[in-house]
């Protein structure tokens, strides 16, 4: 199971890194509070990222 979600190592190129998803103005709420699909996948460090970024800023996370 974990190689179907994962892929085949085997076939992956050596791409640049993409441009960021999340803009670098994005709040909280246009994230996360809508309940619509993201426009296109976001990668799970870059979401990690942002919400570490977001609970610092608010306190929530020392």
């Amino acid at each position: 199971m974990r190689k179907k979600w994962v892929g085949d190592p085997s076939n992956r190129t050596s791409e640049m890194p993409m441009e960021p998803v999340i803009s670098f103005n994005a709040t909280y709420e246009e994230l996360l509070v809508p309940n619509t699909p993201f426009h296109k996948p976001i990668p799970l460090a870059e979401m990690v990222d942002f919400l570490v970024d977001f609970w610092h800023g608010d306190g929530l996370f020392e």
